[in-house]
């Protein structure tokens, strides 16, 4: 018979991709916690865990995200549901949270409204609506299927109450004269030759949940026009971006006569998200 450490020892998966697999596969079938990587690292496994392994290992080993073959990831201390029909919430997008819920603290907004647009799986809508029980959260998608899975996770975390959901591309389902505290975005902001898009985890996600098809910045041109029509006069606008358009991107803002622009860093000091305000 075959144990933990056996498979840890002779796997070639990179050792934390085996040990969240593994992990998963314990729970699942034997209701071990992941603490008996260690615990039980020398008792055998039954067949029915070693079937299952060796379906992960090769998925993972053929490229496949770990979020995807899992079915879940989390994010911001939820736990969320993703298939291959949404992007994979990723821990630098929980700045977008955090940033919102510091201006939600600081405006002291009773009952906050907020427009996440491109929600996907709905990751930093159900943030934020876990963390303010008084919000109301629109959430808006092109894609059909993202939005399945966002209402999917908003019932699995009992959060219906205080998101809807919106198909449509960018402000087109958003009611005239609708008012925003927040408007928060994290767009396809990927150019579209870059190689990027053909390697690593990228392959499988949705393209257009990555990439625009052009230069990386065609959303924010829609974003910084219409934001200005639904953020309230002490609203704040926020926007996740690439590694290297935080100059650019800053000049869009100004030039469409937005405000108190800042630059904000991710954990590894990298220029990851933008802010501002109305003239």
């Amino acid at each position: 018979m075959t144990s933990i450490k056996e498979i840890l020892g002779s796997t070639a998966l990179e050792k934390v991709d085996a040990r969240v697999l593994l992990a998963h596969l314990l729970e699942k079938h034997l209701n071990w916690p992941k603490s008996s990587l260690i615990s039980k690292d020398s008792d055998a496994l039954p067949e029915s865990v070693l079937n299952d392994w060796r379906i992960f290992e090769s998925r993972r080993l053929a490229g496949e995200p770990v979020a995807y073959i899992l079915g879940e990831k989390s994010f911001y201390n939820i736990d969320l549901k993703v298939a291959p029909g949404v992007l994979i919430p990723r821990p630098e997008t929980e700045l977008l949270v955090e940033l919102a819920l510091s201006h939600i603290e600081r405006a002291s907004t009773s009952k906050p409204q907020i427009l996440d647009l491109g929600t996907g799986s709905g990751a930093i809508a159900l943030a934020l609506a876990k963390n303010l029980p008084q919000a109301q959260i629109q959430g808006v998608d092109i894609s059909e299927e993202a939005l399945a899975i966002a209402q999917e996770n908003a019932k699995l975390l009992g959060l219906t109450e205080q998101l809807h959901f919106l198909k449509g591309s960018w402000f087109e389902p958003i009611i005239e004269n609708s008012q925003f505290d927040v408007i928060v975005s994290n767009p396809p902001y990927i150019r579209a030759q870059d190689h990027h898009l053909s390697s690593g985890d990228l392959r499988f996600e949705p393209v257009g949940a990555l990439t625009d098809h052009l230069d990386g910045l065609s959303p924010y041109r829609v974003i910084f026009k219409e934001a200005k029509k639904f953020l309230k006069p002490q609203g704040l606008l926020l926007v996740e971006h690439g590694y290297d358009q935080s100059s650019i991107l800053s000049e869009l803002l100004a030039h469409e006569g937005w405000q108190d622009i800042q630059i904000h860093f991710d954990l590894a000091g990298i220029a990851r998200a933008l802010s501002a305000k109305l003239r």
